[in-house]
């Protein structure tokens, strides 16, 4: 009998064992792990200066010190010292700071989703170092007030837009109609947009790039907003630098 298990390599009780406790509590260590993956980051090259317990990462290439010659494995701080988990093919893990679910090949982790507020992600390509081109959707409701309501999520900066629906999904009062743009370009994805309950616009344009976070703006027509709820839509691209 093998002394683990053939895919997380779990090590097995063995028979007449002494200190059985040990090799179990190795076996929990290695689920809590692994099971359920997500970590931290997978830029770093070498271990972060002051780590949580628990915490996990994605080694990134060209790895040193204490990851040194551990290029794309789960590392892992536990116990006050790092444990390492080279992942097998289909292993999923959700990278936190770039809320993107990737996929291990035998090779490489590849993107394969990811959810930033409120919207999904299609990637079209990565490249060997983790660049990418994907496309996403970021959405949201606002409830609009005043002479104008700026959205909480942003066109990102280097996006390229492709267009901004709406919905109104509460009548709007107050104003008798809205435009739907940016600061400075009111109107830019629509003017003079329906207040009443399920009116809709597809405001698309031709691609246009974008240098900086952008707050997307609703603005009142003929007087300011005293009530109303439109839902609205960003439709982007992003071109994602490699990681290494």
């Amino acid at each position: 009998m093998p002394n683990d298990t053939p895919n997380l390599k779990l090590p097995y009780l063995i028979a007449a064992q002494a200190q059985k406790h040990v090799t179990h509590n190795e076996a929990i260590r290695n689920l809590d792990a692994i099971v359920q993956l997500s970590a931290l980051d997978r830029s770093l090259v070498s271990a972060p200066a002051s780590p949580a317990n628990g915490d996990r990462y994605i080694v990134a290439p060209a790895a040193t010190g204490d990851w040194l010659a551990k290029d794309g494995q789960i590392a892992a701080f536990q116990d006050n010292v790092w444990s390492f988990y080279p992942p097998q093919v289909g292993w999923l893990c959700w990278v936190a700071n770039e809320l993107k679910l990737l996929a291990f090949d035998g090779t490489t982790w590849n993107v394969i989703s990811s959810s930033i507020s409120g919207g999904l992600t299609n990637t079209l390509n990565t490249s060997t170092r983790s660049a990418t081109t994907v496309f996403e959707l970021r959405e949201e409701e606002l409830i609009l007030s005043g002479p104008s309501t700026d959205s909480t999520i942003l066109i990102p900066d280097r996006a390229i837009v492709f267009a901004i629906t709406t919905r109104t999904t509460q009548a709007i009062t107050g104003a008798a109609s809205y435009d739907c743009g940016i600061a400075g370009d009111i109107s830019k994805y629509g003017g003079a947009l329906g207040a009443a309950a399920g009116s809709t616009n597809s405001g698309v344009t031709g691609p246009t790039a974008f240098y900086a976070d952008t707050p997307v703006r609703l603005t009142a027509n003929g007087a300011d907003f005293t009530g109303g709820k439109v839902r609205l839509t960003l439709h982007f691209m992003l071109c994602t630098i490699p990681t290494s």
